[in-house]
């Protein structure tokens, strides 16, 4: 047995089961020619499947027991699914058949479901605003909070910078004290400069006038 042959039948399977299980809704929308063509194309698909499931059968005969048999009985099953899909072709054919009263109802509840359909359709739309608007909220909230912490920091270091600078007119100010405190003392020092030269001019002026008599009483005054 091919085991790659075998998983090959069962996707082909597969795809035309899925294809047939959509038809017997299908059949009950339908109407005169298109239900004629949903029939002959279902009888046609299931005749293929048919053939690919005794494709898949002729190539378990050939595989160990302990991978056959699990197989076969899948094989049953799918087998036993195609029966109930065409039954359920049957009777959907059989509902299309009725009588106007019967179609009139099938018609209002085909109108119920478009309108359900629809409703659906604007719920959803509206779910997926509402999501969109969430997000968009979502998404300004955190622009807001990191706004807030730039602003945050902005403060921040602005008041890092505001007391800097009053450390600096502080220490400007204390400059300026020690800058008046040393011309002070500078114009202390420079009076008494003034006022030491004033006395020692007078104390020059004294001696001299002090040896100038004492050479006139000496050499001069007989």
């Amino acid at each position: 047995m091919s085991s790659e042959e075998f998983e090959k039948l069962h996707e082909i399977y597969r795809s035309l089961y899925e294809e047939l299980k959509l038809m017997p809704e299908s059949l009950l929308r339908s109407h005169a020619e298109e239900k004629k063509r949903l029939l002959r194309v279902f009888d046609e698909r299931k005749g293929e499947a048919e053939e690919i499931l005794q494709g898949m059968e002729e190539e378990l005969h050939d595989a160990p027991a302990s991978y056959r048999n699990p197989m076969r009985t899948k094989l049953r099953l799918y087998q036993r699914d195609l029966g109930k899909l065409q039954r359920d072709m049957k009777n959907s054919a059989a509902l299309q058949m009725s009588d106007g009263s019967h179609g009139g109802i099938y018609s209002s509840q085909n109108q119920q479901s478009t309108r359900v359909q629809s409703q659906r359709a604007l719920l959803l739309q509206g779910t997926e605003s509402l999501h969109n608007a969430s997000q968009s909220i979502e998404r300004s909230q955190r622009l807001a909070a990191e706004t807030e912490h730039i602003g945050s920091d902005i403060i921040e270091e602005l008041g890092e910078q505001r007391e800097q600078l009053d450390r600096t007119r502080n220490r400007l100010e204390n400059t300026g004290e020690n800058l008046s405190r040393s011309r002070k003392i500078l114009r202390s020092m420079s009076r008494r400069l003034v006022t030491n030269k004033l006395l020692l001019g007078v104390i020059i002026l004294m001696e001299m006038a002090i040896l100038g008599a004492v050479v006139y009483l000496k050499f001069f005054r007989r």
